[in-house]
């Protein structure tokens, strides 16, 4: 990153449909004394002395399909994959992942830590299966970061013999003699992973908890989420001395996720144990959705943990939308309170997968390991623009524009640098100006673009 701005200059990075630009540096602009704006001339106001949340990163996940495919590469194009995401200065940076507790339909087959049945003091509990691919994946990620990478872990199912229906896949739900084993299982998977050199930062309840899907699932109401958290799962961790684990719930669509939290921030005994809320893109837009559970429950934290674009189809690899898509969803999220943005795969294959159920996604990245050749989407360098420019810690601030054609969002960071990040999907130009403390630097958004412009 060329992250020596002169003073009252702004530096520019563009990423635009029909050019070479990728996260590209453009010219630096110019802020100029300017007394009034003119209100029919697209702006965008900043002010960094009204700041709303903090951020904790940004990021993708660590699954089983993303591991395997990238040990189906050569070394090469092992350190470019690592570079290109991890590194804050070579790469865009990401500092936040997660990565799946048993499998999911993400993984090359179903299983579980300890499928022996009635096994309630977790005796044949391990982790052995993970240690071939994932966890190496993880640790060659953690070189490149050191500490500043943090995990969130998640499951999309207990295993079979702890179920109602006694299978990992097709919904279910967690039998209430279970309750207690299952809470000590999440703990020791915990345990087990800090034990292998993976600092844990949270834990989502369950994926998808109102899904019954083909793959693992497991299906919780409100109030089956609220006693496992107050009953089980919060003092289970607290008693193992992991009072520090972000706790999150729901970890599902913006949809009904007002009626989630009533219910379960409602009762002071469960919310005492949980830091906030995941949620997913995968039906609606919702966003308001977001901002009412903010105001609602201002002491509790909102994080999207899960989103990708399917089915995979290889002709349609280089369409332009995809990025449009993420950054639109990203820009809507972070003015509406989430504290960060987690992509689902970090990495697939030239099938979409692998996947045990053929529910094959794009990625950012995709690899034809035939040839050993990665493809980079463009929902790689739009994702980059936020996570490269916006680090841990930022804190976003009033970012206010006259044209709806330019969606916008803006942050301090830590080094006290301003990122305003603008999107423009439209089929036209636009020439704008960003204001701030009485100055303006006019610049260009291009037709199907999005800048970060950072001062």
């Amino acid at each position: 990153m060329k992250n020596q701005i002169a003073p009252n200059h702004a530096i520019v990075f563009r990423t635009a449909k029909g050019t070479v630009n990728r996260l590209t540096f453009n010219d630096p602009v110019l802020f100029k004394p300017i007394q009034q704006i003119d209100a029919n001339f697209p702006s965008i106001i900043i002010d960094e002395s009204k700041t709303f949340q903090t951020i904790e990163g940004f990021g993708g996940s660590f699954t089983d399909a993303s591991a395997e495919t990238f040990y189906r590469l050569p070394k090469e194009r092992q350190k470019e994959i690592l570079t290109n995401y991890f590194d804050a200065e070579k790469g865009i940076g990401y500092t936040l992942a997660k990565t799946h507790i048993n499998s999911c339909d993400f993984s090359s087959e179903s299983y579980s830590y300890d499928e022996v049945e009635g096994d309630f003091s977790l005796k044949h509990f391990s982790i052995g299966r993970d240690k071939k691919y994932r966890i190496p994946f993880i640790r060659e990620a953690l070189r490149v970061t050191g500490p500043g990478l943090k995990f969130f872990v998640t499951p999309w199912s207990p295993p079979a013999w702890m179920k109602t229906n006694n299978n990992m896949v097709h919904g279910g739900k967690l039998s209430p003699e279970c309750y207690s084993a299952w809470a000590r299982y999440l703990v020791r998977f915990i345990q087990e992973y800090e034990k292998a050199g993976i600092p844990i930062w949270g834990l989502t309840v369950q994926n998808e908890p109102m899904a019954a899907q083909i793959w693992e699932s497991c299906i919780y109401t409100a109030d089956d989420e609220r006693d496992f958290i107050r009953d089980f799962l919060g003092p289970m961790l607290h008693s193992a001395g992991l009072s520090r684990i972000k706790l999150m719930i729901w970890d599902h669509n913006r949809g009904i996720i007002y009626q989630w939290a009533k219910v379960v921030y409602g009762d002071p005994e469960a919310a005492k144990y949980i830091w906030g809320m995941g949620y997913h893109w995968y039906s609606g837009d919702h966003f308001d959705n977001l901002r009412l559970v903010h105001e609602t429950f201002t002491d509790k934290k909102l994080l999207f943990t899960e989103g990708c674009v399917f089915p995979f189809d290889w002709t349609k690899i280089d369409n332009w939308n995809w990025g449009e898509l993420y950054a639109r969803s990203m820009i809507m999220d972070l003015n509406n309170w989430s504290v960060g943005w987690v992509d689902w795969n970090l990495l697939l294959d030239e099938k979409g997968g692998p996947n045990h159920v053929s529910n094959f996604c794009f990625a950012p990245i995709i690899a034809d390991t035939r040839e050993g050749r990665l493809y980079y989407m463009n929902s790689f360098y739009y994702i980059g623009h936020f996570s490269k420019f916006i680090r841990a810690g930022a804190k976003r601030i009033v970012c206010s524009s006259n044209d709806d054609d330019l969606r916008c969002t803006a942050f301090l960071n830590p080094d006290g640098k301003i990122a305003v990040i603008v999107l423009n999907i439209t089929e036209v130009n636009i020439d704008f100006q960003v204001f701030f403390k009485g100055h303006a630097a006019e610049t260009e958004s291009l037709a199907h673009s999005i800048m970060t412009i950072l001062f």
